[in-house]
């Protein structure tokens, strides 16, 4: 059996490649990822989940990118680089060893990148790249004008003129997605190799200001001017008194349909090659979305408008019968979800802390076996957080269910609720990496619904207490079958 199944019994890492440990104040494609992969192998994981790596938008977030389709620059390795003599040795970088400083390591590191560049020589791989990367011409153009109108949202540019700077520097565009994108694949062959699946992540929506829409304005409900008429959210829920407004331009179905959802299919397409397996955040979009008037400032005010369903992932399937898809499906959803999710046979999510009932249920626990069972995503707060944030009745409630499962190893809650993601029914148990060193709520990636810091910002400052929880994670992935 080829090596990757998501059918087989196992477990898996989440850790965003930006969070982790380096000398440069942001994770990158160079030799900590390599030590993270055989890091992962000595656990026991078989799958790494990572976080988008599209170019940063709106907030920093990996969620709101300038493409659906580029790396952003900051995961170029340096280190890689000077191996590759494009660069001398690079200079100390001064920076924060727990959050980080995008723009600060962004001003760091492009010196350095634009002497790789006039160094760099053009060879056979360099020019297949350019014909095998479809979109390149069109996002090079859309960061080339985005930069000459002082980094403005496309809406608001006033120079579109072509000239021969802006010639020389969509070529520059062009060479860093090379790199980025040779980096990369020799990370995920080596992940591979080492029996790691790669699990990508792509948004449901796309950010407004982003070469998709300013190239593809048809596919999404724009006005004359180009201003969204509608735009994305969710309603209010148990977490949000005033729902999530997050402001991505609605699509364009009924269009998509007619070019047989050519943009949604290129995608895929792309994402296919750069990841084992792909998780589309949002899915239940597929089914019915929350389309909010554009003037709106919260996500009250909207209404739940049909998806295109059935219709998208049959002409999808038709085209790719091979990509491999994760369904995030959580949240109140209505059960046409649930069956759209089945008919394709897509694994959905279960967060264990949302796992346990309410107060006012009874005490069971059960997670069904056809999913993946996570301690928490990037947008939940580690376990040890999540725990001590519970007033004392759930608190007890929770130690009681657990107390059932005699996990002796596990010796703090914390522990018990990460043994227990392992131990559970669910074909696959995700783990964050936080809670693998029993962090809290201050590691946390991002809070919906907030902008700025501390989201998309916190790191790992070294692998040391990491290794240190091999040799137990290990048993315990032994002691639950999914070694």
């Amino acid at each position: 059996m080829k090596y990757g199944n998501l059918n087989e019994r196992q477990a898996g890492i989440l850790m965003p490649v930006a969070s982790l440990p380096n000398h440069y104040g942001i994770g990158d494609f160079g030799k900590e990822t390599y030590q993270f992969i055989d890091i992962c192998k000595q656990f026991g994981f078989k799958i790494w989940q990572i976080l988008p790596l599209n170019p940063l938008g709106f907030g920093s977030s990996p969620y709101q990118p300038f493409s659906s389709f580029a790396f952003d620059e900051l995961y170029i390795s340096l280190d890689l680089l000077c191996e590759a003599d494009l660069i001398d040795p690079v200079d100390c970088f001064h920076f924060d060893e727990e959050f980080i400083d995008y723009e600060a390591i962004r001003s760091y590191k492009e010196p350095y990148l634009r002497k790789a560049y006039q160094k760099f020589k053009k060879n056979a791989d360099y020019q297949q790249f350019l014909k095998r990367a479809f979109w390149l011409e069109e996002y090079s153009e859309f960061i080339c004008l985005k930069q000459l109108n002082h980094n403005r949202i496309w809406l608001e540019w006033e120079d579109y003129l072509a000239n021969d700077v802006l010639e020389q520097q969509k070529e520059y565009i062009k060479f860093l997605q090379y790199i980025l994108y040779t980096q990369w694949m020799k990370v995920k062959e080596y992940a591979n190799q080492n029996g790691i699946h790669i699990m990508g992540d792509i948004p449901f929506y796309v950010g407004l200001d982003s070469a998709d829409v300013y190239f593809n304005k048809e596919s999404f409900l724009l006005n004359k001017k180009g201003y969204p008429t509608s735009v994305a959210g969710v309603p209010p829920d148990y977490f949000s008194k005033y729902g999530q407004l997050w402001g991505n331009p609605i699509y364009d179905f009924e269009y998509l349909k007619e070019n047989d959802y050519e943009f949604w299919v290129q995608r895929i397409k792309w994402n296919q090659d750069l990841y084992d397996s792909i998780r589309i955040d949002h899915f239940r979009a597929f089914d019915t979305y929350w389309k909010i008037p554009a003037n709106e400032t919260t996500a009250i005010n909207g209404e739940w408008v049909l998806g295109p369903g059935y219709d998208l992932f049959d002409c999808l399937f038709e085209k790719y019968p091979d990509v491999r898809l994760i369904a995030e499906d959580l949240g109140d959803l209505r059960k046409e979800v649930l069956e759209l999710r089945d008919h394709y046979q897509l694994l959905g999510m279960r967060i264990i802390q949302y796992s346990f009932g309410r107060l006012e249920e009874s005490e069971n626990f059960y997670i069904a076996p056809y999913c993946i069972a996570y301690t928490g995503t990037h947008d939940n707060d580690p376990v040890k957080g999540w725990y001590r944030t519970l007033d004392k009745n759930e608190q007890r409630r929770i130690r009681h269910i657990l107390k059932s499962f005699h996990y002796y190893d596990a010796k703090t809650m914390p522990e018990k609720v990460l043994y227990r993601t392992l131990d559970c029914n669910a074909l696959i148990a995700m783990v964050q990496v936080q809670d693998i060193l029993l962090f809290d709520e201050t590691t946390r990636i991002n809070h919906p619904g907030t902008i700025g810091f501390p989201n998309w910002c916190w790191r790992l400052s070294s692998y040391d207490a990491l290794k240190k929880q091999i040799k137990k994670i290990n048993q315990w992935l032994l002691n639950t079958n999914r070694i």
